[in-house]
């Protein structure tokens, strides 16, 4: 009986032995499921974080868009203004060319009526 005594108390060592590696380990394993427990809560916070950078990122980029979208609208009409003044510029340039064509013809014609009267009135003189 001894024998067999001793027998299931060194048995029951083993397994007190294995039970307390078994706790050990159940410890250390706890230990780092919390560490991973928080790793995870830290990657969400973190991934709630770029989220948010992202949607007020997509806001920025949508008033930016607006915003050039109506600068592209105001370009066109001040294109359009443009064009409408150089289609004005360029026939006052035309009328002032016609203009300055005829005073140039003006200034001849006046220039030869002067030569003439002035001959006339020298051979007026002269008789």
């Amino acid at each position: 009986l001894q024998k067999e005594l001793l027998k299931y108390k060194q048995e029951a060592r083993n397994l007190q032995g294995i039970k307390d590696a078994l706790q050990q380990r159940l410890i250390q394993q706890d230990a780092s499921v919390l560490q991973l427990k928080q790793e995870l809560l830290r990657a969400n916070m973190d991934k709630e974080e770029l989220h948010n950078q992202n949607v007020d990122l997509q806001r920025k980029i949508e008033e930016r868009n607006r915003l050039l979208a109506e600068y592209k609208k105001e370009l066109c009409q001040k294109d359009r203004h443009l064009q409408q003044h150089q289609t004005k510029l360029d026939e006052m340039l035309r009328q002032l060319s016609e203009a300055s064509y005829q005073q140039v013809d003006l200034e001849w014609e006046l220039e030869h009526k002067e030569a003439l009267l002035a001959h006339c009135m020298k051979r007026e003189a002269e008789e």
